[in-house]
């Protein structure tokens, strides 16, 4: 299965939140704050009224409770509408 966008809608998937602490201990994903960084997977055409600026593989942080939560075939997706992006991270 795809899943295609409609509108001003972005496809995101969540980069995990892995980090390591100073003395070298490995924090699993779940034990902290989820990340606002993601990846994006898919762009919706925009409207007439918005023009889309991000583009499939941007990495981007977007607003912290922002977007509806998606599994499609074991995978986790975010869709947020581009409002919700902050910024293009390069």
């Amino acid at each position: 299965m795809k899943l295609v966008p409609l509108g001003d809608r972005v496809v995101l998937k969540q980069l995990e939140a892995e980090e390591t602490t100073k003395s070298g201990i490995v924090l699993p994903g779940q034990s902290k704050e989820k990340p606002q960084q993601a990846e994006v997977i898919a762009v919706g055409p925009g409207t007439e009224e918005v023009k889309m600026e991000v583009k499939k593989g941007d990495q981007v942080i977007y607003s912290k409770y922002s977007g509806t939560d998606v599994k499609l075939d074991d995978t986790e997706y975010i869709i947020v509408k581009q409002s919700d992006i902050l910024a293009i991270v390069k």
